[in-house]
């Protein structure tokens, strides 16, 4: 059995579960989110918790049963507490803002860049230097961060860029002078 695909998942309380054949949806206080799964791989709901099952030990439904049970746990736990992601403008200048609910970055081009967020997400700006990426879809939250990660990527020789809160950039030493 996977180690991960084994573990039941625990139901908090105001959580719903509905399994509709290959789609999973579990609504909580903070909204709802459906998902499909495997044909391979099944869904049993017992009072509080669920356990996900595999039809075979072929090696392709040992790995669909870890994701799946992982992509259900996510879900129960976005609909509950949410999922954030913290990003950080370093660099002179480099700043962001909320124009409405559109970010706003200065990053160094001769234009502001503007990011739109997607449904279900939502911005905040702390900080003139800080952006925090807030959902309850946690491949969504993830995918956003890296969209705006990816306006200006960190770079190796000063850091400036936009950084993931705690990333680590390896640095690089500059030209040696010549003697």
């Amino acid at each position: 059995m996977s180690r991960i695909g084994k573990k039941p998942i625990s139901l908090p309380a105001g959580v719903e579960i509905k399994i509709d054949g290959n789609r999973i949806t579990v609504k909580g206080p903070k909204g709802d989110l459906t998902q499909d799964i495997p044909e391979q791989i099944s869904i049993v709901h017992e009072e509080n918790e669920i356990r996900v099952m595999r039809s075979s030990d072929s090696k392709k439904h040992r790995a669909l049963h870890g994701l799946t049970r992982a992509l259900v746990a996510n879900m129960v736990e976005g609909v509950t507490k949410g999922f954030e992601k913290r990003l950080e403008l370093v660099g002179v200048g480099y700043r962001a803002q909320l124009q409405g609910k559109k970010l706003v970055i200065s990053a160094g081009y001769s234009h502001p860049v503007e990011v739109e967020p997607p449904d279900g997400i939502e911005f905040e700006v702390p900080a003139v230097t800080k952006i925090v990426v807030k959902g309850i879809d946690k491949q969504l939250v993830g995918n956003t961060a890296a969209h705006i990660r990816a306006i200006r990527k960190p770079e190796p020789y000063k850091g400036k860029g936009i950084k993931y809160e705690n990333e680590v950039i390896r640095r690089k030493a500059g030209k040696a002078g010549a003697k």
